[in-house]
């Protein structure tokens, strides 16, 4: 079948959302088979920030040949064409990725937007014909994840997800080590992402510039007037992760990478059954609504996954990070015969009880080279990052945010009896209050969030006896902008 622009319109249904290239599982997109040495053509959607790295990233793998940029925001999108041609390389700029996706000559969707876009891009995508690279978190919810999933089976789509450690075969090698039990049992899997993130002030509603067209950039989510400062929206086009209606925090933000590295040293390949969180936006007030203190608890009967997300300073004197064994980025397995550190996306360090290093692992590979030679040889098992690993990662942020979302203030000491029960989280949460502390947070005064604990039926990713979790794990979609369900 030859996907014209007449045949794509007419088998789009803008009304409701849903671009949909061949309704049924017998009726699917038009593929064409790549040779070993034939171009593979790339279009890239929002790049103003991760998008730069698809960039770079994908031109350097032999074969693949940027042909498209989109952008909501005219400036980065006339800049980024701009450059392109400067390179010498014949690029279009869209605006509207539906635009973009009528364009036969693309093979690949690479996709950076905020995250609220992810599953319709991805989806839309894989409709038209296209392979996609998605970054993470892949979802912006738990039932986006799946949807993704099953629509690149569905159309026989390569969809890798942008959690590049996953192609470092240093970590790889860390993790066989481990699974291998060469130090015992794993007691704890713990991810941290101490990173800096000051207030953002309290702006009031702001008008959106002239030259982004808001309507195409809140998609999905409800058209409403953004809450961070307008010159930001030509500057940084950040503070978005700190709205839920568009991110999902520094937990979905930075967190989702060392969340995967800790879950693969696991080996877990579902939900955790059960969850918890604890935390707040503390130690300043403004106008955005994620917390920049969180710690997570994922209660998977081999070991616990604890991820701690620290946004303040190690001290209110301090312009320094705090860490945890040596690192405020990174994951700390920790085990009976002595520990793994991973500090970053390609290496890990293996340590003994007493703490010294007895092995070393490092190295890596192109996360991009390796999504292009899965695009060629059509087969799932050659990525490393599946969409499937994606969306576990992904969701087990989801899972803790809606957990986080639906609790309530407590007092330390009530915190602690309430989570005495599961292994290292009291010891885990007094470090928390003693951090805050340093920055002049006092918790009996200013209380913490203590979320709600909530099972999980892995096998239909839905909780049990907690109809208003359950409402939380997808959202309401604003048409057109409707992210189709797939079976």
């Amino acid at each position: 079948m030859k996907l014209t622009r007449r045949s794509f319109l007419q088998k789009t249904a803008l009304a409701t959302g849903a671009l949909t290239l061949g309704g049924c599982a017998t009726h699917r997109p038009a593929q064409r088979v790549f040779g070993a040495n034939g171009d593979i053509r790339v279009a890239v959607v929002g790049f103003h920030g991760r998008g730069t790295d698809h960039i770079s990233g994908l031109s350097k793998v032999p074969g693949v040949r940027l042909v498209a940029l989109c952008d909501v925001d005219k400036h980065v999108l006339g800049n980024g064409v701009d450059a392109a041609k400067s390179r010498g390389e014949n690029v279009e700029g869209y605006t509207d990725i539906r635009k973009l996706l009528e364009k036969k000559d693309v093979d690949v969707i690479s996709i950076a937007t905020p995250n609220h876009w992810h599953a319709l891009g991805a989806i839309w995508a894989m409709q038209a014909g296209k392979d996609v690279y998605l970054e993470k978190p892949v979802s912006h919810n738990v039932w986006e994840g799946r949807q993704i999933i099953n629509a690149a089976r569905k159309y026989n789509r390569i969809c890798q997800t942008g959690t590049q450690s996953r192609s470092s075969h240093g970590i790889k090698e860390a993790v066989e080590y481990v699974q291998k039990g060469n130090l015992g049992k794993i007691l704890v899997a713990r991810g941290l992402c101490y990173k800096p993130r000051p207030s953002i002030g309290k702006n009031g509603a702001q008008k959106v510039p002239d030259y982004i067209d808001y309507d195409l950039w809140s998609g999905p989510a409800p058209l409403s007037a953004p809450h961070w400062h307008h010159q930001k929206f030509g500057a940084v086009h950040y503070d978005w992760h700190w709205f839920w209606n568009y991110g999902c925090g520094d937990l979905g933000n930075q967190g989702i990478h060392q969340m995967d590295i800790a879950r693969w040293f696991l080996g877990e390949q579902h939900l955790s059954p059960r969850v918890w969180a604890v935390g707040g936006r503390l130690g300043y007030e403004d106008d955005a609504e994620t917390p920049n203190t969180l710690t997570v608890f994922h209660d998977y009967e081999k070991a616990p996954l604890i991820f701690e997300v620290r946004g303040l300073p190690e001290s209110a004197t301090s312009h320094h990070m705090p860490k945890y064994m040596g690192d405020s980025v990174g994951a700390s397995i920790e085990c009976e015969g002595g520990r793994v550190q991973v500090p970053d996306y390609t290496k890990a360090f293996v340590f003994d009880k007493a703490g010294k290093q007895i092995q070393e692992f490092k190295g890596t590979s192109s996360h991009y080279d390796n999504f292009i030679k899965a695009v060629r040889s059509r087969k799932v098992s050659d990525l490393h990052a599946d969409i499937s690993e994606g969306h576990i990662s992904s969701s087990l942020c989801h899972t803790a945010n809606i957990s986080y979302r639906l609790g309530n203030a407590a007092a330390p000491e009530e915190i602690r009896e309430r989570i005495k029960g599961d292994r290292d989280a009291v010891n885990t949460f007094n470090r928390m209050a003693e951090h805050l502390g340093e920055n002049k947070v006092d918790l009996n005064k200013t209380k913490a969030t203590l979320g709600r604990f909530l099972k999980m039926d892995v096998a239909q990713e839905k909780f049990i006896d907690s109809s208003d979790a359950d409402s939380m794990l997808k959202r309401e979609y604003r048409k057109p902008f409707v992210v189709p369900q797939h079976v």
